[in-house]
């Protein structure tokens, strides 16, 4: 396209050029002629009858031509057709007074090209030179014809740019196509990569850059392929071992257990018995931790759902753990929220963090139970847990529900197995629901856990209208 554009430019200015310049050699060779032939007439010191005798006569001489015509001779003139001759410019003037040779000038009348010539009387003198005699010729004549040329010009140009530019623009849509095509199918690759089709390929054609690119992707899919399903079957080799070990040591853990809990030493076999039964039963936690965290990977864990009321199930776990005395509750009336879960499910939630707020953090422990509803008519029992510890440092919250992650040296060395946090966000995702963790103004850290409520046609709670709402944290509760 630049080409074309650039082509018909350069063809315009050299015709408008050689148009131009035609029309006036041939204007200045036919003003000369018809000068030098009234040359010899004139007087040395003519008057103004002379220099109208000298105007008409080259008027005479070229009837046809459009001209207009002036002569000078110091302050007298005289033209034809018509009286002045306004497009005389200062510069011409001068020009001509001061050279042998004809001077022109191209000037705009009202939109109009004109010509504008100059040409000084010389005479011969006795010592056989040329000088000026003083007197000047002017003419004018209009370039309409050769407007008209160039108008032609201009117009046969457009119609041949017009014609280049489609066919350029033809041709680049064909090359971008032919470019563009395999780049258009490497982004849907990438795409398709992207997404997790592993196995897409390209088509290699031709042994341009394009088929290097093509050809490089193609194995560097192959290689990320074969990577990833490598990575996948350890993966599944570690979860299956991981599985294998805790079920294969399950077993002797509660046997070790059960014999513990039987005998009955004093002294120091007492003591080195303690010992024996508190590590056996924090090795057999982590086994069944382990055992829960593999359920999860293999999907093969399963709600066993039951109506319950959520309070009831909240005050159990506290019961049965011996931590009522400890933990500030906030609960709704009995029956006042009830909702379908898994009810193992539920006390490992509210077990875990209101175990993971008494080792980590410091009391006042609290937990608070109630429903949030959202605009969209959605319905959440919340069960949140605050402590009064330092709360959680902000490269630790993006990680707390990680497995085998403890925030600080000081975690790492303590009992906690680092999956419980993991295991309550598996527990509270396979309900459906979501949790989150963070710091209070006030010190002190907060975990949420939102299960759904589901809802009836007509709005209310299947599981029965709860009245119990989140409220504020209480400072004080029912213990």
């Amino acid at each position: 396209m630049a080409s074309a554009l650039g082509t018909g430019a350069l063809a315009f200015r050299e015709a408008r050029t050689a148009v131009l310049q035609q029309s006036q050699d041939s204007v200045i060779r036919q003003f000369r002629t018809s000068v030098n032939a009234i040359a010899p007439g004139l007087s040395p010191d003519p008057d103004r009858a002379d220099l109208q005798a000298a105007v008409n006569q080259v008027l005479y001489a070229n009837p046809s031509s459009g001209w207009r015509v002036m002569a000078t001779h110091g302050h007298l003139r005289a033209s034809a057709p018509k009286p002045g001759f306004t497009r005389l410019s200062p510069a011409l003037r001068r020009s001509v007074q001061g050279r042998r040779a004809a001077v022109f000038q191209r000037v705009e009348v009202d939109g109009q090209p004109h010509l504008v010539v100059g040409m000084p009387v010389t005479y011969t003198a006795a010592d056989d030179t040329e000088r000026l005699s003083g007197t000047a010729l002017y003419l004018e004549v209009p370039q309409k014809t050769e407007q008209a040329y160039v108008r032609a010009i201009v117009s046969g140009i457009e119609r041949a740019t017009l014609v280049a530019l489609c066919l350029a623009v033809v041709l680049a849509l064909v090359a971008a196509s032919g470019v563009l095509r395999p780049v258009r199918a490497l982004r849907r690759a990438t795409r398709r990569m992207a997404a997790g089709h592993l196995d897409v390929r390209l088509a290699v054609t031709g042994s341009d850059e394009l088929a290097d690119l093509s050809s490089s992707f193609n194995d560097m899919a192959a290689e990320l392929e074969r990577t990833i399903a490598e990575l996948r079957r350890l993966e599944a080799q570690g979860r299956r071992f991981v599985a294998d070990v805790s079920h294969e040591l399950r077993t002797p853990l509660a046997a070790m257990s059960a014999v513990t809990d039987l005998l009955d030493l004093e002294g120091e076999a007492g003591d080195a018995l303690q010992l024996i039964s508190e590590g056996t039963g924090r090795l057999s936690a982590l086994v069944n931790d382990l055992m829960e965290i593999s359920r999860f990977d293999a999907g093969a864990a399963e709600l066993h759902h039951d109506e319950i009321d959520l309070a009831e199930s909240v005050r159990r776990t506290l019961t049965s753990r011996g931590w009522q005395e400890q933990v500030e509750t906030r609960l709704p009336g009995p029956g006042a929220l009830r909702a379908d879960v898994d009810p193992r499910r539920i006390d490992v939630v509210t077990a875990n963090l209101v175990g993971n707020a008494l080792r980590h953090g410091a009391p006042p422990v609290r937990l608070t139970l109630g429903v949030r509803k959202e605009q969209a008519g959605t319905a959440w029992a919340v069960i949140e847990v605050t402590d009064n510890g330092p709360g959680i440092s902000e490269e630790a919250l993006p990680h707390i529900f990680e497995r085998f992650y403890k925030a600080g040296a000081s975690r790492s060395r303590s009992e906690s197995s680092g999956l419980g946090l993991a295991i309550t966000a598996e527990n509270v995702r396979l309900h459906g629901g979501r949790i989150q963790a963070a710091n209070l103004p006030r010190g002190g850290a907060v975990f949420t856990a939102e299960l759904p409520l589901h809802t009836t046609d007509d709005g209310c709670e299947s599981r029965g209208e709860s009245e119990a709402g989140m409220g504020t944290r209480a400072h004080g509760g029912t213990r």
